[in-house]
C-alpha cells in the first residue's frame, strides 16, 4: 500500500492515465480532466507554490466552492510539502485571518473577486503571506494573480526541485490542517499526517467496494474531513471519478444528470430532499396516493425485514417496480449503491421515510480528529437508527461516562500550536475522547446519544440527553429544527422552526390559514397541533423529559445567521443569546 498521498496519485494516474478523474461544468457544458493531468497539474502548482516562496510544512490556505482548482491547491500543496488548510465560504475576513495567521499561510488561494476582498482586507495582517491567487475568473485588483498566471510560474522551477520535496516527506509527516468549525471560540487546527489519510480512505475504499467504475457528486464544503475523503483521497486511492455540483442550489439538477454511484448528504440535504418528496406526494390523485401509501409500508417493512437477514418479501419487489424506482430515478439516485449521512444528528422519521421508499440511508460516525469515519455502514450491514460498526483495524469503548473513546491510525497528530488541548482530548494510552455520549449494542452497532458538554442537568440534577428530544420534535411535521433547552431549569422547553416546504399540506390539512413560516408562528390551529403532537410525545417520555412549553421562531436557523455551523451542527450559545427573549418568555411565571 502506499506511503504517502503523493504515491497513491502516482500510482492511480499510472494504472489509469486516460480514465476521467474530474468533471466540472463551465459555460454549460460538462468539461473533464483524466488521472494523468491531474498529477502533472498537481505538480505543477506544486512547483508554482515553490517559486513563490512557500517553504516546507508552512500553510496554504484556501476558500471557495468545490472544484477542480480546489483540489489542485491543496494536493498540489501536499505535493510542495506545504499544509493546505481550508476555510468555509462563509467565513467572514476576521476567520479568514485567523486562520491564515494560524497556519502561517504563504499563498490564499480564493475562488472568486468577493473572497479575493476577504483577503485584501487583511493583508496587511498576514506578514508571512507572499501571494494571493484567484481559482476562477480574470482578478480585478492587480496584486491579485490569476490561476493561469499562478501555474505559470511553476514553470521556473525544475522536476527535481519538487522530487526533492516530494522525496523528504514521511507517512507520519503532517500533511492537511482541518480547522473545526467549532460551535464556541475559535476553530482548532487538527493536524492530519499522510497515513490518516492514506489508511483511512483505503479502508473506506475496501469496505465498500469502490472502483475505477464508480462516481460522486461534490458540494460540501471541501474544508471539512468527510468531504475531503469522498471528493479527494477516497476517489483518488480508487480511481473514482468526482463530478462538481455547480452549486447547493443546483444539487437536484446535477444529481439527476449525474447520477451517482455514491452520495453522501449531512442530514439537512436529506431533510430538504424528503420534504420535496413528500409536497410533490400531495399533490397526487387520490388512487396515487393510496398506492404510494401501500408502497411504502411494504418498502419500510422490507427494508427492516432486510436488516434481520430475512427477505424482503413479494410485496416489497411489487413496490419497487411501482413506486420506488420512479421516485430513485426522479432525484437522480436509480444507480446509487451507497448513500450515507454523517457529521450532525439525523431523525428517525427521515430515515424511516426514505427506508420506506427503498432508499438505504446508511449513518456514519466520526470526526476531523480521527480522519473523518469511526464507524461504518454498509448498504449489505446497517441498522437503522444507529451509527453502524467499528472501522476495522481500530478500537472504540465506552467510557465509565458514556464517553466515546477511539484509537487506531486514523486518529490525528493533535492540535496545531495547541499542545494544551491535544492533552484533553488525547491520552497517554492514545484514546481519542469524542465529547459524544453514546452506547454499543450486543451486534456492535454505536448509537449516539448526545454531546458530553451539551447534556442538560436540570434543576432537580436529573441529566437530560437533548439530541434524543430534539429528534423526536423533528419527526413531528412541520418541525424542521428543535433546540430543547432547560439547563438548571425546573422544566424543559423548545424553540421550534417549521419546513417551508411541508408547512402548506400540513397547513392545509388542519384548516390553518398560514401559507408561510411567519404567518404560522402565530397562527392558534397550527399551535393547538402542535401542542397535541408534542403531548403525544411526552406520553412515551418520562416525566424529566418531557417539553412543557415551545416557542415557534418565524423564520430558519441558517449558517449566515450564525445559528449553524458549516456542518449544520446547531451551536447552542449563539441560539441561546440571539432568542433569549424568547427564552426567558417561556420561563416566565
Amino acid at each position: 500500500m502506499p506511503l504517502t498521498v503523493m504515491e497513491v496519485l502516482n500510482e492511480t494516474a499510472k494504472r489509469y492515465e486516460f480514465r476521467t478523474a474530474m468533471c466540472v461544468k463551465r459555460n454549460g457544458q460538462w468539461q473533464s480532466t483524466t488521472w494523468g493531468e491531474y498529477r502533472e497539474q498537481a505538480r505543477l502548482v506544486a512547483r508554482a507554490l515553490i517559486a513563490l516562496g512557500t517553504k516546507a510544512g508552512q500553510g496554504v490556505a484556501i476558500i471557495g466552492f468545490n472544484s477542480p482548482e480546489w483540489l489542485l491547491a491543496d494536493v498540489g500543496a501536499i505535493f510542495a510539502g506545504a499544509v493546505p488548510a481550508g476555510i468555509y465560504t462563509t467565513s467572514s475576513h476576521e476567520q479568514c485571518q485567523y486562520i491564515a495567521s494560524h497556519c502561517d499561510a504563504a499563498v490564499a488561494f480564493v475562488e472568486n473577486e468577493t473572497h479575493a476582498a476577504k483577503f485584501l482586507q487583511i493583508r496587511d495582517q498576514l506578514p508571512e503571506l507572499k501571494a494571493i491567487v484567484q481559482l476562477l475568473g480574470e482578478p480585478k485588483d492587480s496584486s491579485v494573480l490569476s490561476w493561469k498566471d499562478f501555474l505559470s510560474k511553476g514553470k521556473d522551477i525544475s522536476e527535481n526541485d519538487l522530487e526533492s520535496r516530494i522525496t523528504a516527506q514521511k507517512e507520519d509527516d503532517v500533511c492537511t490542517l482541518i480547522y473545526t468549525s467549532g460551535t464556541t471560540g475559535n476553530p482548532k487546527g487538527v493536524m492530519i499526517s499522510h497515513k490518516n489519510l492514506v489508511w483511512t480512505s483505503d479502508k473506506i475504499v475496501k469496505l465498500v467496494n469502490f472502483t475505477a467504475e464508480d462516481s460522486g457528486i461534490s458540494y460540501l464544503p471541501l474544508s471539512h474531513i468527510a468531504e475531503q475523503v469522498l471528493s479527494i483521497h477516497g476517489p483518488m486511492r480508487a480511481g473514482a471519478c468526482i463530478w462538481f455540483a455547480e452549486s447547493i442550489e443546483s444539487l437536484p439538477d446535477n444529481l439527476r444528470e449525474v447520477r451517482p454511484t455514491f452520495f453522501f448528504g449531512v442530514p439537512r440535504v436529506w431533510e430538504k430532499m424528503q420534504a420535496k418528496i413528500a409536497a410533490a406526494g400531495a399533490k397526487n390523485p387520490p388512487l396515487r396516493k393510496k398506492i404510494a401509501a401501500w408502497a411504502r409500508k411494504q418498502g419500510l417493512a422490507g427494508g427492516k425485514a432486510e436488516q434481520k437477514g430475512l427477505s424482503k418479501g413479494l410485496g416489497y419487489t411489487i413496490a419497487n417496480k411501482l413506486v420506488f424506482s420512479a421516485v430513485r430515478e426522479r432525484i437522480g439516485l436509480d444507480r446509487a449503491r451507497f448513500m450515507g449521512t454523517g457529521a450532525a444528528p439525523i431523525s428517525l422519521d427521515t430515515l424511516e421515510f426514505f427506508l420506506s421508499l427503498g432508499i438505504r440511508i446508511t449513518e456514519v460516525y466520526g470526526m476531523s480528529e480521527c480522519t473523518g469515519p469511526g464507524t461504518v455502514s454498509l448498504p449489505e450491514r446497517y441498522r437503522t437508527g444507529k451509527a453502524g460498526f467499528i472501522l476495522p483495524g481500530t478500537e472504540l469503548k465506552i467510557a465509565e461516562d458514556g464517553e466515546i473513546l477511539m484509537r487506531g491510525p486514523h486518529v490525528f497528530k493533535g492540535y496545531f500550536k495547541n499542545p494544551e488541548a491535544t492533552k484533553e482530548t488525547i491520552d497517554e494510552e492514545g484514546w481519542l475522547h469524542s465529547g459524544d455520549v453514546g452506547e454499543v449494542d450486543t451486534e456492535g452497532f454505536l448509537k449516539i446519544t448526545d454531546r458530553k458538554k451539551d447534556l442538560i442537568i436540570t434543576a432537580g440534577g436529573e441529566n437530560i440527553a437533548p439530541q434524543v428530544l430534539e429528534g423526536e420534535l423533528k419527526s413531528i411535521s412541520p418541525i424542521a429544527q428543535a433546540v430543547v433547552l432547560g439547563d438548571r431549569k425546573k422544566y424543559l422547553t423548545a424553540l421550534l422552526t417549521l419546513d417551508p416546504e411541508r408547512l402548506p399540506q400540513i397547513a392545509s390539512q388542519i384548516g390553518s390559514p398560514a401559507q408561510d413560516v411567519k404567518t404560522a408562528a402565530t397562527c392558534p390551529t397550527l399551535r393547538r397541533y402542535l401542542e397535541e403532537k408534542i403531548e403525544g410525545m411526552n406520553g412515551r417520555l418520562a416525566r424529566v423529559q418531557t417539553i412543557k412549553k415551545f416557542e415557534i421562531i418565524p423564520g430558519e436557523f441558517t449558517i449566515d445567521g450564525g445559528e449553524l455551523t458549516p456542518t449544520m451542527k446547531v451551536k447552542r450559545k449563539v441560539v441561546n443569546q440571539k432568542y433569549s427573549a424568547e427564552i426567558e418568555k417561556l420561563y416566565a411565571e
